[in-house]
């Protein structure tokens, strides 16, 4: 299969998804800005041989906050409070490290 070939068979899988919802733009601007942290920390590795400088982390800083506003945004539209994702967030991470499944994979370990 050539892309052309592919382009056209995965269009007849495609279907217009409407997406005129308040969760919308806060989860696609998480998104971009973890994917934005993750660019500064790929180039503190690959351009800083590790070296986290007091620029580079100011800059994540920002950027984290970025991250930080947007998650705040999505908690207020399901009506959570960021406490109690934290409070649920250990509470899962403490109950894996007591079963020994903290490492692997899947939701639901």
């Amino acid at each position: 299969m050539d892309f052309r070939q592919y382009q056209e068979d995965s269009r007849k899988t495609w279907n217009r998804v409407y997406t005129d919802h308040p969760l919308v733009y806060p989860t696609m601007g998480l998104t971009n800005e973890a994917g934005e942290v993750a660019g500064k920390v790929k180039k503190i590795f690959r351009d800083r041989s590790g070296e986290v400088t007091d620029e580079v982390r100011s800059a994540l800083k920002e950027e984290l906050g970025d991250v930080l506003w947007y998650l705040t945004q999505i908690c207020t539209e399901l009506d959570l409070t960021l406490e109690e994702v934290a409070e649920t967030n250990i509470s899962k991470l403490f109950s894996r490290m007591e079963r020994g499944t903290i490492g692997g994979d899947g939701d639901q370990r």
